[in-house]
């Protein structure tokens, strides 16, 4: 099994670096990896990469920006192997991610998602845990080891806090070639995605041994959108369409975490004083309204 590894890359230097060593230093070699520039205004990141002298490594840059939804499309549709990985240009990869992997698909050849063993650094590279992680873990399959989720039972366990780490997660790609990644969304599209995927009948496979550190910082996506409400309304969006879909499949209690999403509501309520602190009165009745708003309306 060759894993393809796709890497958008838009962000610090270093990190991006650190990234595309921890690529290199797998123990299991059948890797390949693609590296795509989304016009990152300093050239000496994408002349690091284009001399990377090893076969594996493609970089390509793109003619204009295609921001985050544009780059998922790119990197799907340069996908050429079975399995595939769309990391983040910011996280690391233990050396043991690939060969991991690599045991757990062929203890699950049908698995649609491989999320390995996951730790949180901070933007420093140091271990932590932040209050979301913790809670969302509280969401994730019991037991050790390998786990499998399906159906309604993965769609109800995501719904009510989505304890996956994108960028770590292996897809099939013949599957993931089905869908498109939601252009009008920016940060829950992962979210979408794996919906798509238990609805389909997708096997969810999740293992606790760590192999992949996700940095989560203050200059990610979904913690710029976080205070200003934003993030929460795209949620709120697609809770709204998920708890319809889930009605019309009969997965009523997968409906019913949709609209209560409490793990979402909490989240938003950690937020709020960062938006006073902000002085964001937009930003801070957007989080309430998430917070506090009924159960029905999402």
């Amino acid at each position: 099994m060759t894993l393809d590894i796709m890497m958008p890359f838009y962000g610090r230097i270093d990190h991006f670096k650190l990234a595309v060593e921890s690529v290199l230093a797998q123990s299991d070699p059948d890797w390949r990896l693609t590296i795509i520039d989304d016009v990152y205004p300093d050239p000496s990141a994408g002349a690091w990469a284009a001399a990377i002298a090893d076969a594996r490594v493609t970089y390509l840059r793109n003619d204009i920006n295609l921001g985050v939804s544009g780059n998922f499309h790119k990197a799907v549709s340069l996908m050429r192997e079975r399995r595939a990985v769309i990391m983040g240009c910011d996280d690391v990869m233990l050396p043991g991610f690939v060969g991991r992997v690599r045991q757990i698909a062929t203890a699950f050849p049908d698995a649609a998602m491989i999320q390995p063993g996951v730790e949180v650094i901070d933007a420093d590279g140091a271990v932590h845990r932040p209050l979301a992680d913790r809670v969302k873990a509280l969401y994730a399959p019991r037991g050790t080891g390998m786990r499998t989720l399906e159906g309604e039972q993965m769609a109800k366990s995501l719904l009510q806090a989505n304890w996956l780490y994108f960028p770590s997660i292996v897809w099939d790609v013949e599957r993931l070639k089905r869908y498109e990644f939601r252009a009008d969304l920016n940060v829950v599209q992962d979210l979408v995605m794996h919906l798509e995927f238990a609805k389909d009948g997708g096997l969810l496979v999740a293992d606790d041994e760590i192999v992949f550190r996700y940095r989560r910082h203050g200059g990610s996506v979904s913690a710029v959108t976080g205070p200003d409400g934003s993030k929460f309304a795209e949620e709120r969006q697609v809770f709204r369409e998920a708890a319809r879909d889930m009605d019309a499949l009969g997965w009523h209690r997968a409906a019913r975490a949709a609209r209560v999403h409490l793990s979402s509501r909490l989240h938003a309520a950690a937020d709020l004083p960062k938006a006073v602190l902000a002085r964001d009165g937009e930003g801070f009745r957007s989080l309430a309204r998430h917070t506090f708003g009924g159960l029905g309306a999402g």
